[in-house]
């Protein structure tokens, strides 16, 4: 039996990079559609695993894979402010447009990415209805330690009106804004918030460019 006094290790899901189906020779969105998640799923079912996030985070053969959802109500998206009350002060006043996080033993079983999925969007946001996922590209970025051992899957939500809030409200601040002022902030965004917005917000109606 473990100690009481020993902190758990989390154990987070991990796909071999030469298992991503596709390959992770990109940098930013890669556009992707259905076929594309039956195949990352069945990718994660055949070959993912979950391993201890410290040796996960040493080890650029594995990708810990993302869910990535972005929060749209026509034209505006939804957008985070991180607070001074978060515990990485180098994340205070950072801003996301994207909702997600690691996936976990708890998510395991026949789809541990779309199980991962909708726990995601509990945990972190509070909207009285039922969101339809749909995909819209892998997300990549090997230019610096912490992306060369992460993917993304983006996601868009469509809110049609109704209300989103964040839960965590003492950390974090979120409301619907134009399209322009979230390009207009870009240097204050989160590096994947960047990727993101360059490839999916660029233009009216704008969509991933395969």
């Amino acid at each position: 039996m473990r100690p009481p006094d020993l902190p758990v290790t989390e154990r987070v899901l991990v796909l071999p990079r030469d298992r991503v189906p596709g390959g992770c020779d990109f940098h930013g969105i890669r556009a992707a559609s259905d076929p594309d998640l039956v195949a990352l799923r069945e990718a994660v079912s055949r070959h993912g695993r979950y391993v201890d996030r410290p040796m996960a985070e040493q080890d650029p053969s594995l990708k810990q894979l993302i869910p990535y959802v972005v929060v749209r109500d026509g034209p505006d998206v939804f957008l985070m402010r991180r607070t001074d009350a978060g515990g990485d002060a180098r994340l205070h006043g950072k801003g996301s447009i994207g909702v997600g996080g690691h996936l976990n033993p708890v998510d395991d079983g026949e789809d541990a990415l779309m199980a991962g999925l909708a726990r995601e969007w509990a945990e972190e946001l509070e909207a009285d209805w039922e969101p339809a996922f749909r995909l819209v590209g892998l997300l990549n970025d090997d230019t610096n330690p912490v992306g060369s051992v992460h993917l993304g899957v983006v996601f868009t939500v469509e809110a049609d009106g109704r209300r989103v809030r964040v839960r965590e409200r003492d950390k974090l601040r979120g409301r619907f804004e134009p399209t322009e002022a979230v390009l207009a902030a870009r240097d204050e965004l989160e590096t994947w918030s960047q990727l993101v917005a360059e490839t999916l917000l660029v233009g009216p109606g704008a969509a991933v460019r395969p």
